[in-house]
């Protein structure tokens, strides 16, 4: 079976967990569990049965996705850390509830783990496999960041509104990475990318409004 109808069975099998759980009080936890795992997982049958390569976890051009990645990463670092400032001098309010899942909850922790489930799904083996189809590649990138943005509705155990500024960060790094692994067929510089943002949102959360309140 090729790649591309697992990752969306996947895909699909996530969203409606994340919406059964919703109305229950195991809330998207369900969701989030099968998106980190059936994430790695998918990636690491496919890897070891097709190769490495063909889902671009090995192979290409990595130099050039690290270097490009780490560059990127920057940009949307600070970036992030400017709107966040304004964000919080015009009276934002902090997200008080993903303070609680890192902290309380020790998610913190799990970020680097939660980081490459998402890029080995959307960036690895989802995109591969629609490149892979024939499909435009700036529609695959433009499909790839919506998915990725929109799928933090269905696994994030916090108010909607913390979910949607989640979405909104998700999109420069969709497009950034997408475009990365596009260009290099390598999905680690999009790996870079996103840790260097999720430090950005780690301060972004604990730091900043301590200085400015």
């Amino acid at each position: 079976m090729s790649s591309l109808p697992l990752a969306l069975g996947l895909v699909v099998l996530i969203w409606l967990s994340g919406l059964a759980g919703h109305f229950t009080p195991l809330q998207e936890w369900p969701a989030l569990a099968l998106y980190v795992i059936g994430s790695i997982g998918l990636a690491i049958f496919l890897g070891r049965n097709g190769g490495w390569e063909s889902i671009w976890l090995s192979g290409g051009q990595l130099r050039r996705s690290l270097f490009w990645g780490g560059l990127a990463g920057l940009v949307l670092f600070v970036m992030d850390i400017t709107n966040t400032v304004l964000y919080y001098k015009n009276g934002g309010a902090p997200m008080v509830e993903m303070q609680v899942l890192l902290v309380h909850r020790s998610l913190l922790y799990l970020f680097p783990v939660l980081i490459l489930a998402e890029e080995f799904l959307w960036r690895g083996v989802l995109f591969s496999a629609m490149i892979g189809r024939g499909m435009n590649p700036h529609l695959t990138v433009a499909l790839t960041t919506l998915l990725y943005a929109l799928n933090h509705f269905a696994v994030a155990p916090v108010g909607m509104l913390e979910r949607a500024m989640m979405a909104m960060m998700a999109f420069p790094i969709g497009i950034l990475g997408g475009y990365l692994v596009l260009k290099t067929r390598n999905v680690w510089g999009s790996v870079l990318v996103h840790m260097i943002t999720m430090i950005s949102m780690v301060l972004d959360i604990f730091v900043i409004p301590q200085m400015l309140f």
